[in-house]
């Protein structure tokens, strides 16, 4: 194997770990979701008077901002970086298409080679903002799951009724 093959190899490698961040991100998003509306299901508006319901209910609230928090993050992360660059798609498009194949078809393999290191490295820092912003949005919905547990169970005794999940 050439020592260009090996560089994107490693970048394949790099970019192979997106869509698991991705795939946890929109399972969580899900989650989320549904515990959002399995509680609005079983809330009525006079629940919120009662400091027994309305403080886990608040609780719940505040872990899934955090949660969506960071799922925005994970989503949408920092896309500075890799100036002047002939494969990072941020730069690239600051080119015209005349530009970009001027500059590309200039370019020395050492260079591109170069290039595509960068690109080894300023992905894998982005891949750890995910990862960072995936782990927090999971613990944060974790947390989530005994104010939801006890909103759901205080809102059914309260209406004597078993908590209703459609």
């Amino acid at each position: 194997m050439n020592d260009m093959t090996i560089v994107e190899h490693q970048l394949d490698r790099v970019l192979s770990f997106f869509p698991r961040v991705d795939t946890k991100a929109a399972g969580l998003f899900a989650v989320n979701a549904a515990i959002l509306t399995i509680a609005a299901i079983n809330v009525q508006a006079g629940d919120l008077k009662l400091w027994y319901i309305a403080i886990p209910g608040i609780l719940m609230l505040v872990g899934l901002a955090i949660s969506y928090t960071f799922l925005y993050r994970c989503n949408f992360p920092d896309l500075n970086g890799g100036q002047g660059s002939l494969i990072y798609f941020a730069e690239i498009q600051k080119r015209t298409e005349s530009t970009f194949l001027k500059d590309f078809e200039a370019a020395t393999e050492d260079a591109y080679r170069h290039d595509l290191l960068g690109q080894v490295w300023r992905n894998s820092q982005i891949l750890c903002q995910k990862y960072i912003a995936i782990a927090w949005a999971i613990r944060s919905s974790v947390l989530t799951l005994l104010p939801f547990a006890t909103f759901l169970v205080l809102t059914a005794i309260t209406h004597s009724r078993i908590p209703m999940v459609h």
